[in-house]
């Protein structure tokens, strides 16, 4: 019992503070988060470097990386082309940036690093820019007459309630994502502070399902609402 109180004192899933600097009179941190977030950026980035130079002389038999790069677009094309139908090409780079940017993000528990979509501040501009696209969609194919109306339906003493309803959709969605990645570190961090040196070898199969499976189920639950929304503001325009 004493071993186990001791290993709860190390358990460590909190962000913390890598460095500060003065702007504009304020105190700047960057944290865990930002380094987690750029080592991520960096692995994409490099990842579609070598998948736009491998694609320009692409062979007519596909090696692995070429079949790796050609199911992974065709699965986002196929993703977005069920939900989307014709308008499917307008948002098929979209929907595929933030699949990828997600599905790398909560997959890099794998390589050691805190999953920066543990982190809200990452969640929710997520959120925020999938919530402006919504709301630009609507105004575009329904005109803010029609927004109005939308807001009105059933009747007009239901617009408060309406009003609520989408304001609450880009917290529904970076709350969704953060709290399941979020609970996915706490657990692997309990494994690792309370286990010490029995967490050894074994874990790999908890990483496979809170960092892997979990990750992906995730990353396409957040995209196929990103979607729906989508799709029912435009309507059958």
């Amino acid at each position: 019992m004493n071993s186990i109180i001791a290993g709860a004192a190390d358990v460590d899933f909190m962000i913390h503070g890598v460095f500060s600097y003065q702007l504009f009179g304020q105190t700047v941190w960057i944290t865990t988060t930002h380094v987690c977030l750029l080592i991520v950026l960096l692995i994409l980035i490099v990842f579609m470097i070598c998948v736009r130079v491998k694609m320009s002389k692409a062979d007519e038999i596909p090696g692995t990386f070429q079949n790796i790069a050609e199911l992974a677009v065709e699965a986002v094309d196929n993703m977005v082309g069920t939900n989307m139908d014709k308008y499917a090409p307008k948002f098929r780079n979209y929907i595929g940036t933030i699949f990828m940017f997600i599905l790398f993000s909560n997959i890099s528990g794998l390589l050691g690093l805190r999953p920066p979509t543990a982190d809200y501040g990452v969640t929710f501009p997520l959120g925020v820019m999938t919530f402006s696209l919504i709301q630009f969609n609507n105004f575009k194919y329904n005109k803010p007459i029609g927004v109005l109306k939308g807001l009105c339906d059933p009747w007009p003493i239901w617009a408060p309630i309406n009003i609520i309803g989408e304001v609450a959709v880009p917290i529904s969605l970076s709350l969704r994502l953060f709290a399941n990645v979020l609970s996915g570190t706490v657990m692997m961090a309990l494994v690792y502070g309370l286990l010490g040196v029995i967490a050894t070898g074994w874990p790999a199969i908890l990483h496979v399902y809170f960092d892997l499976f979990s990750g992906a189920i995730q990353t396409y639950v957040f995209c196929m609402l990103t979607m729906t929304y989508i799709r029912d503001k435009i309507g059958d325009n």
